[in-house]
């Protein structure tokens, strides 16, 4: 930063001369780019703008008129103030048309009493100047050592923004082309007061060029983008110092919000082949809904000026997965569940809905979805379920947990909402389901209660004494996979012979199977009772494996 009109009034070498202030006190704040004696009237022509003039009067006009284009040309050129010693043009006071005419023109106009020389004040002034160049280019250095770090480290863009809140010392908002948040850093502020309203406070905020300065809203924005696709703001906010409009930010925090910027293009390049930064912001959301790894207001003012309001909402949570297994390959796994994410983002929009959508795990995806009222649930849940079947082109399980009125309970709707997908996965009874099948609790009868307790250690229990030693039977002899026959004798309600065609052997060889199960688990398979208590078993089974 030039230092100002009011600092080098400070200075011991302009001191000396006793100065005063006779026109223009409300500019003193003007930075300084260079002082410029001058002792005849016509140097405006000579000046770039950021002057400040010295002069003893003794070549100016004689006249008024003469003394007022004077002033008026210094200050249409932009000199930043107008010294003048008296005692050998002016005797005791500058002439009263120069005060009014800097007064008019908000020049400073500043009157020496006392004989200055002129050589002591130009060197303080210039070692001043030199010595804020000098801290620009260190800052400047510093910055581009620190962004340069951050895109090696391939930084997530929350880091990005908050190096550049702390470096500026001020806020800085990175906003998507449609006015949503997606990271911030108040720098110390209230993030409320900072992002309520954003989207139309944001569209208001109309600078130059793709880095520009908005004087009236007091923002500086550089555009993000690169390879000629623009996906973005960054915002990083300035005020001119005492309201002044025509103020401009110092070079430095122009060449950070770039630099932050570039870091910012360079890091969604790197990332192309990932979620997409929307999908990024809405999975930590999620997860810290799930983990309470944030507090939930925080998570609430960043939906809301994600454009997902959850407060005053009603909230139900959404769990998506594949009905199949998935493949075994990982890379194939992780692209299919990254389509499937996809899909659910895009159904979202074509059923008219607000919502938080990513992947949750390695499995499934999740939303929050946002309605008015209890009342528009189902309407809304046929819709998604029906956009994201036809996108996904899949045999898909949507599952929704129970609605809530409040973000501190979506937790609890997302858990139902996972449980019940995973119960209705393994439910055959749930099979072929038409486009808009949704799936709630109710569905999924004892599956789904089984799910809810499957991290129970009584429930952990019941099934190790109810087949553990079968589990430790097929652990040995792995190829004769009796738990699946079971399944099949009990999945197929006892009846020995379509039991045995579902599992692909003879009747006597299944007949023998059965024969040997019944001695491993020490009890009569003909036996309502104990079937049904194995049936639950193997329900609970698939609940603590899924788990």
């Amino acid at each position: 930063m030039f230092p100002t009109v009011r600092e080098v009034l400070a200075l011991d070498a302009v001191r000396h001369g006793s100065p005063r202030v006779v026109a223009g006190a409300d500019a003193l704040d003007r930075p300084v780019r260079w002082v410029h004696v001058a002792e005849v009237p016509d140097i405006a022509h000579l000046l770039r703008g950021g002057e400040l003039v010295l002069s003893t009067g003794i070549g100016l006009p004689a006249d008024d008129e003469g003394l007022r284009r004077f002033v008026a040309d210094l200050a249409e050129v932009g000199a930043c103030g107008l010294i003048l010693e008296l005692g050998r043009r002016y005797a005791t006071c500058v002439p009263k048309a120069m005060v009014t005419a800097a007064e008019r023109a908000g020049l400073p106009l500043i009157e020496l009493h006392r004989a200055t020389p002129f050589v002591p004040v130009t060197e303080a002034v210039h070692a001043l100047i030199i010595d804020a160049q000098l801290a620009e280019l260190r800052a400047t250095e510093e910055i581009h050592q620190r962004f340069t770090e951050l895109s090696v480290e391939g930084a997530e863009p929350a880091e990005v923004v908050a190096q550049a809140a702390a470096l500026a010392g001020a806020p800085v908002v990175l906003e998507n082309l449609a006015r949503r948040v997606l990271a911030y850093d108040a720098a110390g502020e209230r993030a409320e007061l900072l992002l309520d309203g954003w989207e139309a406070y944001s569209r208001r905020i109309q600078p130059t060029g793709r880095t520009g300065y908005d004087a009236d809203a007091g923002w500086l924005v550089t555009v993000v983008g690169a390879r000629g696709q623009d996906w973005g703001r960054l915002l990083l906010r300035w005020p001119a110092p005492n309201g002044e409009r025509d103020g401009v930010p110092p070079t430095r925090l122009s060449i950070l919000l770039e630099r932050a910027a570039s870091a910012l293009a360079l890091g969604r390049l790197i990332r192309r082949d990932a979620e997409d930064l929307d999908r990024q912001i809405h999975r930590t959301l999620l997860t810290a809904l799930l983990d309470h790894t944030r507090p939930v207001d925080e998570v609430s003012l960043r939906a809301r000026a994600l454009g997902v309001p959850l407060e005053r909402s009603h909230l139900v949570g959404v769990v998506v997965r594949h009905r199949g297994d998935p493949p075994e390959a990982p890379t194939s796994a992780q692209a299919r569940l990254r389509d499937l994410a996809e899909a659910v983002g895009h159904a979202l929009r074509e059923a008219r809905l607000a919502g938080l959508a990513s992947v949750l795990d390695d499995h499934a995806v999740g939303a929050l979805l946002t309605v008015r009222s209890p009342a528009e649930v189902d309407a809304a849940l046929y819709r998604f379920a029906s956009a994201v079947r036809v996108l996904a082109r899949a045999d898909l399980v949507v599952a929704a947990g129970s609605g809530v009125d409040s973000p501190r309970e979506a937790r609890r709707s997302l858990l139902e909402a996972r449980q019940v997908a995973n119960a209705a996965r393994r439910d055959r009874r749930l099979s072929g389901a038409g486009p808009g099948t949704v799936y709630r609790l109710p569905d999924v009868g004892l599956a789904g209660l089984l799910h809810l307790l499957r991290d129970d250690p009584r429930l952990q229990t019941f099934v190790e004494r109810e087949l553990g030693g079968l589990l430790a039977y097929d652990a040995q002899h792995p190829r004769e996979r009796l738990l699946d026959t079971l399944r099949a004798y009990l999945e197929c309600g006892r009846n020995k012979s379509a039991a045995a065609e579902a599992a692909h052997l003879s009747r006597p060889a299944f007949y023998e199977r059965l024969a040997r199960i019944s001695r491993i688990v020490g009890a009569d398979l003909d036996t309502v009772d104990v079937c049904l208590s194995l049936h639950v078993a193997l329900l609970a089974l698939d609940a603590v494996r899924d788990g």
